[in-house]
C-alpha cells in the first residue's frame, strides 16, 4: 500500500522501484539538490533516500575538488559543483597491513612531503565492490565526474565513491550542467506517480520475481542435499571397502602366522 505524507506526495512500496526513473539510474544532481535529499523509516535499510517522491541511490556529479584531506582509512574529496554548496566524496583505503607498517616505520626519515606524497598514493577501491580505484590524480583543483552511492553522516549526506573520471574538457562540463538542469526540471521536479493498474502489475511481477527465486535457492539447496547424501554414501561405501579390506588382511595375517608356526614345528620335529 502507498504512503502519503502531509505534502500529498505519494510514496510507494519498494516492489515500485523498478519502475521509478530514478532507482537504477545514475541520476544527474547538484550538491544543492543532495542535501536536499531525505530519507524514510520504512525504506532505511535499503539506502535508499527520496527528491519529492523519486527514490535515489546512485549519483553522479561534476564538479571541481576544492580540498582532499587523508585519514587512515578513507579520503575526503571536498567537491564544489557551482550549484550553490560543496558535498563530500568518501573515498575507501585498502586495508593497511602489518607489512606496511613496517614499511612506513622504514622510511620514518622522509620528509613531509614525501608522506603528502605516499598518502597520495595510497591504494583506494569502490565502495560497493571493492575494485581499485586511481585516486592519485583526484587533488585540488582537478574538475572530476563523480559516481557514487548515498550516506550520511551526523545529519550531512555524503557521496561514497563508486567510479570516477577527469573532466579535461570544458565543452563535456557544460553538457553535464546541462543535462543535469533537464533532469531536475523534467523529472525530479514532477512527482512520480504511477496508476493502480500499473502498481497491480509491480506487484504480481515482483510475486513471480520472489517465486522464482525461492524455487532456485530451493533447487540450490536440493543440489547441496545431494551433493551431501552422495558424499556421505561414498564415505560409507569406503569405510565398508577399507573394514572389509582390513578382515582380508586379518585373516591373511592369521593364516600365516599359522602357516609359520606349522613350518617351525615341522622343521623342529624334522631336526629331531
Amino acid at each position: 500500500m502507498a504512503a502519503v505524507d502531509d505534502g500529498e506526495l505519494v510514496f510507494y512500496p519498494a516492489y515500485c522501484f523498478r519502475a521509478s526513473p530514478t532507482h537504477f539510474a545514475w541520476v544527474k544532481m547538484g550538491a544543492i539538490d543532495v542535501h536536499l535529499l531525505k530519507r524514510r523509516a520504512e525504506f532505511e535499510e535499503q539506502s535508499t533516500f527520496f527528491y519529492l517522491n523519486h527514490p535515489v541511490r546512485f549519483i553522479s556529479i561534476v564538479g571541481i575538488i576544492v580540498a582532499r584531506t587523508e585519514y587512515p582509512a578513507l579520503t575526503i574529496l571536498t567537491v564544489d559543483d557551482s550549484s550553490g554548496a560543496t558535498i563530500d566524496v568518501i573515498v575507501y583505503k585498502v586495508p593497511v597491513t602489518e607489512d606496511d607498517n613496517n614499511q612506513s616505520a622504514r622510511s620514518g626519515k622522509d620528509s613531509r612531503a614525501g608522506d603528502l606524497q605516499s598518502a597520495y598514493a595510497t591504494k583506494h577501491v569502490a565502495a560497493t565492490n571493492k575494485t581499485a580505484l586511481d585516486a592519485t590524480a583526484l587533488v585540488p583543483g582537478t574538475v572530476v565526474r563523480v559516481k557514487g552511492t548515498l550516506s550520511m553522516f551526523r545529519g550531512t549526506m555524503q557521496v561514497q565513491l563508486e567510479r570516477v573520471s577527469v573532466i579535461q574538457d570544458t565543452n563535456a562540463e557544460m553538457r553535464f550542467l546541462d543535462q543535469r538542469s533537464r533532469h531536475l526540471v523534467e523529472v525530479l521536479s514532477v512527482p512520480w506517480r504511477l496508476t493502480e493498474e500499473e502498481m497491480v502489475k509491480l506487484r504480481y511481477e515482483a510475486d513471480e520475481e520472489e517465486e522464482r527465486l525461492e524455487e532456485e535457492q530451493e533447487k540450490i539447496k536440493r543440489r547441496q542435499r545431494r551433493r551431501i547424501e552422495r558424499e556421505e554414501k561414498d564415505q560409507r561405501r569406503i569405510q565398508k571397502l577399507w573394514e572389509r579390506e582390513e578382515k582380508q588382511r586379518a585373516k591373511e595375517a592369521l593364516y600365516c602366522r599359522d602357516a609359520g608356526a606349522r613350518f617351525m614345528r615341522d622343521f623342529k620335529e624334522r631336526k629331531v
